[in-house]
């Protein structure tokens, strides 16, 4: 069986930073370690390959210019040209990504790693007048590099968004020295308090911290304004109070809620509001295909409807 071939696929916009991320994975820490490679650039940035320094770590460079000659057929030519061992794909920032994402690679072809680099001064830019391009950019990332950044950047509202399109990215902060920020982000709560209070404001932050930060929740109280989710045909003693939240737009509202266990649920009727103190346990849920946040409550009052029913990520 012939051995797999990685493809690391870098994505964002002309100038966001795909050549120099690209050449400080190759220089640095012998990532290549020898094996013969392949960059294929879809775009003339700034920023130009040094192709002797290439081969110095036994790397080619090619380019396809066109939308239109990125084909699987075009993909299969380079593999039989070069016969690369691994393959950078410097993909175009205003190509549309199902084109490589779809795309039938070459035998063996796998790919590995989906990298998206973001330029911080300019993404609320691009977000607010290029929204669908910029959210296609990163919806399938595995990891966001978020570079010029300073400490004026606010990480937790690039963060939100990002989160907001693709739970599952990891997101890098990187300074406009190339080092790379690790400070703790700012939560707009007390996460120490005796009783966590929740704004409506801050329900939603606190939702995806939960989510992805769950462990540092266990044993904590929170208190905040719910609707709840309670049909008939829930689990008996099973109920889930959440909140109705914004993503991008009005036609991407879902509801988010942890599951809450009650024993006295049926007194709650669906769709009430509440005000709800409960400790946080991590527990195993089927719900969540794993551990998870699972809410005990402490008291429950009934409450009324808020003037604004939808929470916002950012």
């Amino acid at each position: 069986m012939a051995q797999e071939i990685p493809v690391y696929l870098f994505t964002g916009f002309m100038d966001s930073g795909k050549t120099t991320l690209v050449e400080e994975t190759l220089y640095e820490n012998d990532f290549s370690d020898g094996a013969k490679g392949l960059i294929i650039m879809c775009e003339d940035g700034d920023k130009e390959y040094n192709e002797d320094k290439l081969k110095t770590v036994n790397f080619k460079l090619t380019s396809i210019e066109n939308e239109e000659d990125f084909t699987s057929e075009k993909l299969r030519e380079l593999n039989e040209q070069y016969l690369p061992e691994q393959v950078f794909i410097e993909y175009n920032g205003t190509w549309g990504i199902d084109r490589i994402l779809e795309a039938e690679l070459p035998e063996n072809w796998v790919i590995v790693q989906h990298l998206t680099t973001v330029d911080s001064t300019t993404f609320d830019l691009y977000m607010n007048n290029m929204r669908a391009i910029m959210q296609e950019q990163v919806f399938a990332s595995d990891v966001v590099i978020f570079n010029r950044t300073d400490d004026d950047t606010d990480r937790g509202h690039l963060r939100r968004t990002i989160k907001n399109i693709n739970r599952k990215a990891q997101i890098v902060y990187e300074r406009k020295d190339g080092t790379i920020d690790e400070r703790p982000e700012e939560l707009p709560f007390d996460i120490n308090a005796d009783v966590i209070e929740l704004s409506d404001a801050d329900y939603a932050i606190w939702f995806m911290d939960a989510t992805e930060n769950y462990k540092k929740y266990d044993g904590k109280k929170i208190k905040f304004r719910a609707l709840v989710y309670n049909p008939d045909k829930l689990k008996k003693g099973i109920m889930v109070p959440g909140r109705f939240a914004m993503t991008c737009c009005i036609e991407d509202v879902q509801f988010i809620g942890f599951k809450c266990k009650y024993n006295d649920e049926e007194s709650i009727p669906h769709k009430s509001w509440i005000d709800i103190t409960a400790e946080v346990k991590v527990e195993f849920a089927m719900e969540y295909k794993g551990k998870g946040p699972v809410l005990y409550p402490i008291s429950i009052e009934m409450a009324e409807k808020p003037e604004d029913e939808l929470v916002y990520f950012s």
